[in-house]
């Protein structure tokens, strides 16, 4: 049978992701003695390394998952909205709209509490193992996709003109860099190495490690550094105006990632699992509730009415969550 990606056939374990060097560092703590949940840990950190275009330290992340311990959960890596962020305040700004970009768009970063929980109360080993792969590549470098160069030589003009930032790491030397050669990110390998020695210096426990690790990054040094740059930065976003951001650093030492109960469909004999409302999950899952009673095994997958069924389904989907969806927290 044909598939886009190789069959992976084997009988002590396998680690996948987008890139090959994460895939390679998980595989690395299987083979080291460490559990599936040191593997993404590990993995993901690099992909912060090697795909900035798509994964960032101050990203955020959900995390559905299955343990043989306490069975399915989902782990919240999505930071909350500043207590800024109001619609008071952005309508003072001029907007009818969050610009998808800038300042004014970011929340409080979520994944950093997201990997270090699931380090503590799921994997079996310490910071520094999971931590020292990503440390490499940023540190060494890595030879940089052709997506990411492409990406970086688009946004160019944009960064040297207005985020002063970004162009000092990934416009070294002024200019863009070329794809397949090494890159390296000295800035977020010295941040990663100080969490981790500040972690170290605390304390001998692995699980008292980790939570230094957490007061670092939520209450220390990188909190301080996010709180002064929103402070003291007016940034350009697509709204074409400069806008000053509303995250803060006591926004930062107020919140963490937290586990919660999993939704769940029953689709023909499969049960799909998803995260709460502040994900696509529930589209996702209302998209197959209304599937479920169609026909679509008679249909080719690139059928006219296949195709049609499956986008009108999601399109109901779509227009109930902008009605009815809500932060449960609230509504």
């Amino acid at each position: 049978m044909f598939t886009t990606r190789p069959e992976i056939l084997g009988t002590f374990g396998v680690v996948t992701s987008t890139h090959w060097l994460a895939s390679a560092a998980g595989m690395a703590m299987l083979e080291r003695g460490g559990n599936a949940f040191d593997a993404c840990v590990a993995s993901a950190f690099v992909l912060q390394v090697v795909e900035p275009h798509l994964v960032g330290p101050a990203g955020e992340v959900p995390v559905v998952f299955h343990s043989a311990r306490t069975g399915l959960e989902v782990l919240c890596g999505q930071g909350t909205a500043p207590k800024a962020a109001t619609l008071e305040r952005y309508r003072r700004e001029g907007l009818d709209l969050i610009p998808g970009n800038g300042l004014l768009a970011t929340v409080i970063p979520g994944s950093f509490s997201a990997w270090m929980l699931l380090l503590r109360d799921h994997g079996s080993m310490r910071l520094r193992d999971v931590l020292e792969p990503a440390i490499y590549y940023a540190e060494q470098g890595h030879p940089l996709l052709p997506r990411v160069a492409d990406t970086i030589a688009g946004l160019k003009d944009f960064f040297q003109a207005h985020w002063p930032g970004s162009a000092a790491t990934y416009l070294p030397g002024g200019h863009a860099p070329q794809a397949r050669k090494l890159f390296r990110n000295p800035v977020l390998a010295r941040t990663w190495s100080r969490v981790l020695d500040e972690a170290e210096r605390a304390s001998s426990d692995r699980e008292r490690q980790i939570a230094r690790a957490c007061d670092a990054f939520y209450r220390g040094f990188v909190a301080e550094a996010i709180d002064r740059f929103v402070r003291q930065t007016e940034a350009m976003d697509e709204s074409g105006t400069p806008h000053r951001g509303v995250l803060s650093g006591q926004d930062m030492a107020g919140w963490s990632a937290s586990y919660e109960k999993a939704l769940s469909c029953d689709y023909h004999g499969y049960t799909v699992a998803k995260a709460g409302a502040w994900s696509q999950g529930p589209v996702f899952l209302q998209t197959l509730a209304l599937l479920k009673g169609m026909d679509l095994g008679r249909l080719g997958p690139c059928s006219a009415e296949f195709v049609h069924r499956v986008t009108e389904a999601m399109k109901l989907a779509f227009a109930d969550r902008e009605v009815y969806y809500g932060d449960p927290a609230f509504v």
